[in-house]
């Protein structure tokens, strides 16, 4: 498959797709623009909406079926020369899904096109706090003559709402002056403690509304090694899990995205893992009652 090719979501049938009567809304934006290693983060979204239409509906774990909610893909955000254009294009497409009342899920495409996202909830609510997982900081001011490159994403997000990282270890000196170093949760600090005492430090820090932002190189690369810039010592997909699970037990996800995905033809194990964690993601939010 050439990757340029776009499916609805989990292969449903028309019944379960229509904007109008989807609680959940699939917006694709295949950018590729300002990645500085492995390209291919524009193929991604294809590829996890391909992976998609091979998963089994039923879940298991919340003895569920979420594609009843309704599932509506979208037409991909594919023709943005940079990534300024991006969130300026994203931002009013995510202002509609929120005003309608729906649930979106963005899927990338590099991490840049999360601005947009991050821009399109300081107008729409209140009280709200972004939990990034990821292996990078992202933390740079300014990278490459733009301040919406995908090296600095969390500078961008933290100038909106206050911001949670965790699974990080990679970083440059110079973002250290703009981390706050009691939100960000390092790989490998975590790994050394029990997952509820830093599960529970987490969710101390977010607030009533909660917008979840994942850059699937958050995995170590054994799991997910499709992806720009793979990490050593990166999180389990239980890790990443279990931790949005206890998220959406206890606090209102209001949205998510999942980018850099950079597909690979011959090992298609990593975009349906990407396909699954959305999945089951959704499962959690439509499934779990807030406590």
């Amino acid at each position: 498959m050439s990757y340029t090719s776009y499916v609805s979501y989990g292969g449903l049938e028309p019944e379960y797709t229509e904007y109008q009567s989807s609680d959940i809304v699939i917006i694709p934006v295949p950018y590729d623009g300002t990645s500085t290693w492995v390209k291919g983060a524009d193929k991604g979204p294809a590829a996890l909406l391909e992976a998609s239409a091979n998963m089994e509906l039923y879940d298991i774990e919340t003895d569920s079926e979420v594609y009843e909610h309704g599932i509506h893909t979208m037409n991909p955000l594919d023709d943005c020369e940079t990534p300024e254009e991006v969130a300026t294009k994203l931002k009013p497409i995510m202002e509609k899904v929120f005003a309608d009342n729906k649930f979106p899920v963005v899927i990338g495409g590099e991490h840049s096109v999360s601005i947009g996202a991050f821009q399109a909830l300081k107008n729409s609510f209140k009280d709200i706090s972004i939990l990034q997982f990821d292996a990078h900081s992202d933390m740079r001011d300014e990278y490459e003559d733009s301040k919406y490159n995908h090296a600095c994403v969390m500078a961008r997000a933290k100038e909106i709402c206050p911001c949670t990282q965790v699974g990080i270890r990679s970083s440059c000196i110079e973002e250290k002056s703009n981390i706050d170093k009691n939100r960000i949760f390092y790989a490998h600090e975590i790994k050394k403690i029990d997952p509820d005492i830093w599960r529970k430090k987490i969710l101390s820090q977010l607030t009533d509304n909660v917008y979840i932002t994942i850059d699937l190189d958050v995995f170590d690369p054994a799991y997910l090694p499709a992806t720009g810039t793979p990490e050593p010592d990166g999180l389990t997909y239980r890790d990443v899990l279990d931790t949005i699970k206890a998220v959406i037990e206890h606090k209102n996800v209001i949205g998510f995205d999942v980018v850099e995905l950079a597909p690979n033809e011959d090992f298609k194990a990593s975009d349906f893992l990407a396909a699954k964690l959305i999945y089951q993601i959704l499962s959690y939010k439509f499934n779990l009652k807030n406590k």
